[in-house]
């Protein structure tokens, strides 16, 4: 087996899989003279979309209040304070695509609040980067018996198999389009974006004696 010719391949998958989750965030704001009340308002508004997050579950996977920001606005010329901002960050993980929109809608109709996103991507655990991995070394077998069929001999065995990497796509924003009549609420519609899933890896197979003459 030391003394058999070896073939060294690298081989690779792509694939492009619908997305799994949405992620959004969605930001209460206040703003005041009075630091008291800018907090008041912050409060009442995080409350309010606390509310609503609470009324879309179980569509409502995830969610993670991220920073919490309050700072005095002051003049140029010196420290004097002539308002108080705040805000509130939370992050939203959404797997029912078919209530997103309407969700992200009701809660950008609040008063004060930011809606940005959504971002997709796939589960951690998805069983897209195991068909992919399964698809690489698939490609790396069938690269090393071409390679050894054009030398007249055949693969017999495998010798070393490394993981090179497994990616997927960043999450990506949705294209969204918004549409409204006369009589109805606004209808967001959104494209959920494919996410590309890459593996590779490199493996070194035996074959037999090679034909060159």
């Amino acid at each position: 087996m030391a003394d058999a010719p070896v073939v060294a391949v690298r081989g690779e998958a792509y694939r492009e899989v619908a997305p799994e989750l949405a992620r959004f965030t969605v930001t209460a704001t206040a703003r005041d003279r009075d630091r008291e009340t800018t907090l008041t308002r912050l409060a009442e508004r995080t409350a309010a979309v606390r509310v609503l997050l609470d009324s879309a579950e179980p569509a409502v996977e995830r969610r993670e209040t991220g920073q919490l920001r309050v700072w005095p606005e002051t003049k140029r010329s010196g420290e004097r304070v002539v308002a108080y901002h705040g805000s509130v960050a939370t992050t939203v993980t959404v797997a029912d695509f078919t209530t997103l929109g309407e969700l992200m809608l009701r809660l950008a109709d609040q008063e004060q609040v930011e809606v940005a996103g959504p971002w997709w991507s796939l589960r951690p655990d998805s069983p897209a980067y195991r068909e992919a991995r399964h698809a690489a070394i698939a490609d790396a077998l069938a690269r090393a018996r071409e390679y050894a069929e054009a030398l007249g001999a055949r693969v017999t065995a495998l010798l070393e198999l490394a993981d090179t990497g497994l990616a997927a796509a960043p999450p990506m924003l949705a294209k969204a389009g918004f549409a409204r009549t006369a009589e109805a609420a606004p209808e967001l519609e959104l494209d959920p974006q494919p996410q590309p899933v890459r593996a590779a890896v490199e493996a070194r197979f035996t074959i037999s004696e090679p034909v060159l003459g």
